[in-house]
């Protein structure tokens, strides 16, 4: 049985992003959500909110409800999502681009190994 949570328009950019969710793919549920926490980056408290969705989207199934310790983390990716153009002043009447990026982070738990 698998389940699965989206977290969609997150700010943060998809590369930063990406080296949290690769240190937790394929391990299990209940460990991984242990070293989000310890984890001091903002791209580890998003992921973790968004594993804790998927813990319970996995307990709550209607039809296979499983526990939070069986759950072994089968994929997590993270995608990018739009980015916001926003311009800053420069020297000599210039002005900067800024890209204001965002990620959308999703996480799918399984209880079987494999």
């Amino acid at each position: 049985m698998e389940a699965r949570a989206i977290s969609r328009f997150q700010r943060i950019s998809a590369f930063k992003a990406r080296e949290v969710t690769r240190l937790i793919q394929g391990r299990p549920a209940a460990e991984a959500l242990a070293d989000l926490q310890l984890m001091p980056r903002k791209a580890a408290r998003l992921t973790a909110k968004t594993l804790k969705s998927a813990i319970a989207n996995a307990e709550n199934s209607e039809y296979n409800s499983v526990s939070a310790d069986e759950l072994m983390i089968k994929e997590a990716v993270v995608g990018e999502g739009p980015t916001m153009h926003r311009f800053r002043p420069r020297a000599r009447g210039a002005a900067g681009r800024l890209r204001k990026r965002t990620s959308h982070i999703k996480i799918t738990v399984t209880d079987h190994q494999g």
